[in-house]
């Protein structure tokens, strides 16, 4: 789909890195220029061999080089790489590459079709442009963590780097923007993405519900707040999700339960003082969570497990689909996309592995 597409990529740690994973497993070809000291992620999350599990597990399908783009050396062998490329991404604290001489002004002389793209927390300009920032506080300062709370109102710190990947993905969408851009009018273009804005770019809901209302947690009917679109929890302390927001998947889940009753109490609260609430729980609490998964196949009902990671390699659904799957060189690898069949992958690169074959070619 993207076969010829060259891509150099500076990106370290996760949004980058993440991000043209997902253009490699489309066709682009992708070098990672490391520092001498190699991606961070090599280090991060260790494996029992020593090896940096999140850049195992978001580098596979690259190309690595070692360029230090402070020595001219290395500074050259960049603006080669670029001259011969379609996209640069970067993600350094904002002016960092205009000070090594690589941003997108001077870049453009270069490659004057360059499709640029720069990933930062919170833009390259303004306010708090030039802080140090992680995932933890762009899911804070936007608002979205916010809507991840306890009962008691303490937010729940989350497991998972949302706003990492979010950023992966809208990086994606300005790369290839641009890229159909420059093949209509020839031109390149340069795009500045602030993960911050991202996140809040999800919360076009959750604002107007507050301008309207003062509710700071959405759609009412989405937020828990109803029994027919809740968490329960199971016999064996496992919970369940139900989604039957439509009436037929409603009426559905009733009827196979015997409980026609509960028909009616479609959109009424998950409150302690609603029978229909204290009843459903009471049921949920009645039936294990394998019980409960065997009903949520026979039964249309948008019933669906809570599982867990080490739950998913084992669930039908993946193992049809084969989205966690055993890699060649040991590891388990995660598709980016389900629908498309790769004849070869190649293995999440040694650093400077291919520094031979790189500078050949665009020496040629």
């Amino acid at each position: 789909m993207l076969n010829g597409l060259k891509i150099i990529d500076f990106t370290n740690y996760l949004p980058g890195p993440y991000a043209t994973l997902r253009l490699a497993e489309l066709g682009a070809e992708i070098i990672k220029v490391e520092p001498p000291e190699g991606d961070p992620a090599r280090h991060t999350g260790l494996s029992k061999q020593g090896n940096g599990l999140v850049f195992l597990a978001n580098n596979r399908q690259k190309k690595s080089i070692i360029l230090n783009l402070k020595e001219k050396e290395g500074y050259d062998n960049a603006l080669k790489l670029i001259a011969n490329a379609d996209v640069v991404l970067e993600s350094f604290r904002p002016g960092v590459m205009e000070k090594l001489g690589l941003g997108y002004e001077a870049v453009q002389k270069v490659k004057p079709d360059i499709v640029y793209c720069s990933i930062s927390g919170y833009g390259q300009k303004g306010l708090l442009s030039k802080l140090g920032n992680h995932d933890l506080n762009y899911m804070a300062l936007s608002g979205v963590l916010a809507q991840f709370k306890e009962k008691e109102g303490k937010p729940v710190h989350p497991s998972i780097t949302v706003a990492d990947y979010l950023g992966g993905f809208a990086a994606n969408e300005r790369i290839l923007a641009g890229l159909v851009s420059r093949a209509l009018t020839g031109k390149g273009s340069y795009h500045s993405i602030s993960i911050t804005d991202q996140l809040v770019s999800l919360l076009g809901n959750h604002v107007m519900v507050e301008k309207e209302t003062g509710a700071g947690n959405g759609i009412n009917v989405l937020n828990g707040s109803i029994v027919s679109y809740a968490l329960y929890e199971t016999s064996d302390g496992r919970f369940m999700s139900i989604g039957a927001l439509e009436p037929k998947f409603w009426t559905n889940f009733c009827r196979a339960q015997g409980r026609e009753e509960w028909i009616q109490g479609h959109f009424s609260t998950t409150d302690e003082s609603n029978p229909v609430f204290q009843e459903l729980t009471a049921l949920f609490k009645s039936i294990t969570f394998y019980e409960w998964i065997a009903f949520s196949q026979k039964v249309d009902c948008c019933l669906a497990p809570v599982l867990e990671i080490g739950e998913l390699n084992n669930n039908p659904y993946f193992r049809e689909k084969e989205l966690i799957f055993p890699s060649s060189w040991g590891d388990y690898q995660v598709k980016m996309h389900s629908d498309l069949e790769q004849e070869s992958i190649a293995p999440p690169p040694q650093k400077n592995e291919h520094k031979d074959e790189i500078l050949n070619n665009i020496l040629i």
